[in-house]
């Protein structure tokens, strides 16, 4: 078949390539005439190459094993210069005590191991200085112990104070013998009320129903935890016993270490366990908060690395192997590669100091693009070998072939990175950085290590067809029908147009990690309870006039939940509620804080009385229809058995009993004794959580409504920044990061489009041919978010590069097609440049695709929305490109090629 070049006739060979005849000289550029040189060098001098090349590699080793540094904190992926990043550091720097936070979790069986758990494990790290700078308890410790009670409403003292009077009979006995003894001694006072006709067993049915279950459960074998705080509280108001409790700790961070805060989460693992905190004691300790987000963030990146990193190489083997058929090029394309991605590596922590969750991309980045050149090398050299050239003339020819398409693919992928520098978006604009200088070493070592290694590892001549001839008829169909194919393109971006307001962007950093990590666990749990939600927002006021004047306005807007400020540590109505805290204290003084205290009874006498007990038990019940009687029947069986088990069974019994009212018994002496409180009289560390050192004042604003809901943050948000911009914290982050990332797009997409505009129009000299390349560049942006509408793939922080990787590596596919078209090439799809493409398309697939088996959300949503947009640059690049092109240009049109086409 004859093709036509120039007016000149051509034959196709059996590599598909086009074949030119005898053309003249066509007058070279001096980058062109560089890379011809640079790559003949290399040939000449193979051992000398290779030599450098190690030497650099062991270089960058060196510098990158005694330099590596990576953060995980999401909040580096923002510049710190934007507005909300400055009123973040402003906080953060009136209120150190606040940043690198470990929130330690207490949840408890029952209120009082909740409280004991949390007291003991805070005096713990609290003594532990080489792991802790500051531990607080911020809804616990002496303050709330005694004046605890003062903050619930005037009728909820009243209530809480008169059941204290009311339980005065039961309290006697067991602050008398704090043990079974005590219980029994006070459940038989509760048994002589009821045969005296002054009580009912329905009235005295709760503790006896609450004894019941938890001795039943303890002869069963179950886990049995008993509460007096519940039984005696009720269940309802400001004075119900909550079963959470929090710990507030600033761990010494070991910032040599990939997790700077393990070290302090194992001390406090440890602490737990020596204090026995743990389900099997009815309490459950987790950690969250910046330090364990971010080192579980870490951990979870790292979780599967070495499943990811098998699949990618195993994939790239196998395309590698389809691409050039060649077990020595495969090897040599892949020594490149790794001795390449060595050194960038070592250039990115000299260039940017450390990696973050975003330019550590730049790993599979370099390999998917690296061997793009190293396959588009190896292919056109394969071509050359087919029709008889010797290893170093076809990779001379090859080098005169590819360089302009090279240099222009790198230089494209370079400003389409390096657009995101004069951005807010750090983690782009540092990935950037590393993946243009990454392409600018890729490119090097392609003219410089590969030629070497093909010279003193030649391989033998291609066995099979280079290029793929059984394309023809696509060809051919593409040519006939190509006004139906282009229409096809043009319907399905007017659809993927129609699409984009569906496109859902979900930059909520929180997002990215793992839902069912420990850490993003405890933290959604607390995201659900609306005292201790994390989705607050922190006001920073000039002084105390300042902040009394926001307080009253935040609290106007209906989006607030509720403002805390230091005032409001100091309750209200304070006079009556202390009357009747005195006044109960007065009366329960002796009943609370007997003169002597029994010690522990022999097991004679804790089995003695309980026989006698059943049976007044059942005496009770037997003249008293309802639930009552069912209960007290129940507990009459129960200590029927407990008298029937051994010592040890009735002492496990006591020390259930006893152990929480001793709890219970020590916070209800702490809260009798509650005492006035003022401004000044509030803990110093209390205070300084909420006024500076120089008097500026931080405000907690709560949202109202489900904190889980983003519409309800955003309104949230949205209304106290029209109050005052001096705000922080999650919900801030979160919105504001949003807007930041979206206009950092904006503003990097038009200066990339500008700069490789000019770069094409520079080389090529033509706006058709810039148009021809770009277009399909851009379709295939919108059918990637066209089709992340219908799968419901949103686009986040992390996967929104696989964009400025699809405008780089989009644009470096279609400059392939576009000068050998504007060189009078036809049937492309046939051409060894298809297979290159192709297999370059698969090669960076495989090395992105991967990552979709990463257990870390937010690297898996890269890797798919990267594996998407690269399956519609490759057929935007197959199809539509050849389809766009059209026939070569006429004789007269066709502009002088940049390089002279290889003869074979």
């Amino acid at each position: 078949m004859l093709l036509s070049i120039r007016g000149r006739p051509r034959r196709r060979s059996r590599s598909g390539c086009a074949i030119s005849a005898a053309l003249p000289a066509q007058p070279r550029a001096e980058p062109l005439r560089l890379v011809s040189r640079i790559v003949a060098a290399s040939i000449a001098r193979p051992w000398l190459t290779i030599g450098l090349a190690l030497a650099l590699t062991l270089a960058g080793i060196v510098f990158a094993s005694g330099h590596f540094d990576m953060t995980t904190d999401t909040a580096a992926l923002i510049s710190p210069d934007v507005d909300w990043r400055r009123q973040e550091r402003a906080m953060e720097n009136a209120f150190p005590q606040l940043r690198d936070a470990t929130l330690i979790v207490i949840d408890g069986a029952t209120p009082e191991l909740a409280e004991d758990g949390a007291a003991r494990l805070a005096e713990r790290l609290a003594a532990d200085k080489r792991h802790f700078r500051r531990v607080t308890r911020p809804d616990g410790g002496a303050f709330f112990n005694s004046e605890g009670l003062l903050f619930a409403s005037t009728g909820e003292v009243r209530a809480a104070t008169a059941a204290l009077v009311d339980a005065q009979p039961l309290l006697g006995p067991l602050a008398a013998d704090p043990g079974l003894g005590g219980t029994l001694t006070a459940l038989g006072a509760m048994l002589d009320g009821v045969e005296h006709g002054d009580a009912t067993l329905d009235r005295i049915d709760r503790p006896v129903r609450a004894l019941a279950d938890a001795i039943d459960a303890k002869l069963a074998g179950r886990p049995a935890f008993f509460s007096w705080q519940a039984l005696f509280a009720g269940d309802h108001g400001a004075t119900r016993p909550p079963l959470r409790r929090l710990i507030l700790a600033q761990p010494v961070l070991d910032h040599t270490a990939l997790m700077p805060g393990e070290a302090a989460a194992g001390a406090v693992d440890a602490a737990a366990r020596e204090l026995g905190l743990d389900p099997a004691h009815g309490v459950t300790i987790r950690l969250t908060g910046e330090v364990p987000l971010a080192d579980e963030e870490f951990a979870t990146l790292s979780e599967n690395m070495g499943l990811v990193g098998l699949v990618m190489l195993l994939a790239m083997l196998a395309t590698l192997w389809f691409a050039v058929r060649s077990v020595r090029l495969v090897a040599i394309i892949l020594a490149t590669i790794v001795a390449g991605l060595v050194v960038t590596c070592a250039i990115g922590l000299a260039a940017v100091g450390r990696f973050n969750l975003i330019s550590v991309a730049f790993i599979p980045l370099f390999v998917g693009l690296g061997v793009d050149f190293g396959i588009q090398i190896c292919v056109r050299f394969n071509a050359e070998r087919a029709g008889g050239a010797d290893p170093a003339t076809a990779l001379r020819a090859a080098a005169a072939a590819l360089g302009a398409p090279l240099l222009l693919a790198a230089g494209a992928i370079f400003l389409g990175f390096g657009a995101f520098l004069p951005t807010a978006y750090v983690g782009i604009a540092e990935l950037g950085v590393i993946a243009g200088l990454g392409m600018i070493v890729a490119l090097a070592f392609s003219l410089t290590l590969l030629p070497a290694l093909v010279m003193v590892l030649p391989p033998g001549p291609p066995r099979r067809e280079v290029g793929f001839a059984g394309m023809a008829p696509v060809d051919r169909f593409l040519e006939r029908r190509r006004a139906a194919v282009l229409w096809a393109f043009a319907l399905s971006m007017a659809v993927s147009i129609a699409l984009l307001p569906l496109v859902r962007f979900d930059f909520n950093p929180l997002h990215l990690r793992d839902p069912h990590a420990p850490a993003m666990r405890a933290l959604a749990d607390l995201t659900r309870d609306p005292d201790r939600t994390p989705n607050t927002i922190d006001v920073l006021a000039r002084d105390p006039v300042e902040a009394h004047a926001l307080a009253a306005r935040l609290t106007a807007l209906p989006e607030v939940g509720q403002v805390v400020t230091l005032d409001s540590f100091v309750p209200e109505d304070q006079p009556a509620k202390l009357a009747l805290i005195g006044d109960a204290s007065m009366l329960l003084d002796l009943t609370l804080n007997p003169f002597e205290t029994a010690p522990p009874a022999a097991d004679e006498a804790l089995a003695a009385p309980l026989p006698g007990l059943a049976a007044r038990l059942r005496a009770a019940a037997a003249g008293a229809p309802g639930k009552g009687a069912a209960d007290a029947v129940r507990l009459a069986d129960a200590l029927q058995r407990l008298a029937a088990a051994g010592p040890a069974t009735r002492a496990a019994v006591s020390a259930m009993l006893s152990q929480p009212l001793k709890v219970m018994l020590g916070q209800t002496r702490a809260a009798l004794g509650a005492q006035p409180v003022t401004l000044d009289s509030l803990p110093a560390d209390l205070r300084r959580d909420w006024i500076a050192p120089d008097g500026r004042v931080r405000m907690q604003v709560f949202p109202k409504g489900d904190g889980n809901d983003n519409r309800v943050i955003t309104r949230f948000r949205a209304a106290v920044a029209a109050v005052t911009p001096a705000i922080s914290g999650l919900p801030v982050a979160t919105q504001a990061a949003a807007g930041t990332v979206a206009g950092a797009f904006i503003q990097a997409g038009l200066i990339a489009l500008a700069l490789v505009s000019l770069l094409l129009f520079l080389v090529l000299r033509d706006v058709r041919e810039v148009a021809f390349t770009l277009a399909p560049v851009v379709l295939s942006g919108f059918l990637t978010l066209g089709t992340c509408v219908i799968i419901g793939q949103p686009i986040n922080f992390a996967n929104i590069i696989a964009f400025p990787l699809l405008f780089g590596v989009g644009v470096a596919f279609h400059i392939y097609f576009v000068m050998a078209w504007r060189g009078g090439a036809t049937a492309l799809l046939q051409s060894s440049l298809a297979r290159a493409v192709l297999f370059s398309a698969l090669a960076t697939g495989t090395a992105f695709g991967s990552l979709w088996l990463s257990h870390h959300p937010g690297t898996a949503s890269m890797g798919k929305i990267l594996m998407i947009s690269l399956a519609w640059t490759l057929v935007c690049a197959l199809i539509f490109e050849p389809a766009l092109l059209g026939p070569p240009r006429r004789k007269g049109d066709i502009r002088p090629m940049p390089f002279p086409p290889a003869s074979r």
